[in-house]
């Protein structure tokens, strides 16, 4: 958990430390591996951390908090301009759970990348008329465990969607 708190507060240097001391102790310790997992994926290492989210997953497969896990594997495809299978990861985490909001932002962002332009705007008004607050915190101020230049860029495929603020 202190691994998680240190990730939530963009502290990714020591929530990566203290995630991997939780292993040595306990190699099975599935919130480990997704906290593992998100911050490989919010420092660039998008392959290491789908695999981390993989164990996670595997070790609990019925945590509540997989739904964020596979949002965050969305996520990891966006950061690595690969929008087709972000679009493909977003559009399974909605299938299975279409309350997820924050799927809708990057689903809007991946298809406004691909120059889906009708597509892209459904999604992003979904996400706001969803959540509108929620869609406010995370897209008009950078949250400390994403980074400037992921911002911009998610910033840049909303734009795309039709986002003008």
């Amino acid at each position: 958990m202190l691994a998680g708190t240190l990730f939530y507060q963009g502290d990714m240097d020591n929530a990566l430390v203290i995630a991997r001391q939780a292993l040595s102790i306990n190699p099975n310790c599935a919130q480990a591996h997704r906290f593992m997992g998100a911050v490989l994926i919010c420092t660039g290492r998008m392959a290491e951390g789908r695999r981390e989210f993989g164990v996670f997953e595997r070790l609990s497969p019925r945590d509540a908090s997989i739904v964020q896990a596979h949002g965050v594997i969305a996520i990891s495809y966006y950061f690595e301009r690969d929008y087709e299978r972000c679009v493909e990861a977003a559009r399974r985490q909605l299938s299975a759970h279409p309350g997820y909001t924050l799927t809708y932002r990057w689903l809007a962002a991946a298809l406004g990348q691909l120059g889906r332009t009708e597509e892209a705007r459904a999604a992003l008004e979904k996400s706001i008329a969803l959540s509108p607050r929620e869609f406010d915190v995370y897209v008009r101020n950078r949250v400390p465990w994403m980074r400037p230049e992921d911002h911009e860029h998610m910033l840049d495929g909303l734009r795309k969607a039709g986002w003008d603020g």
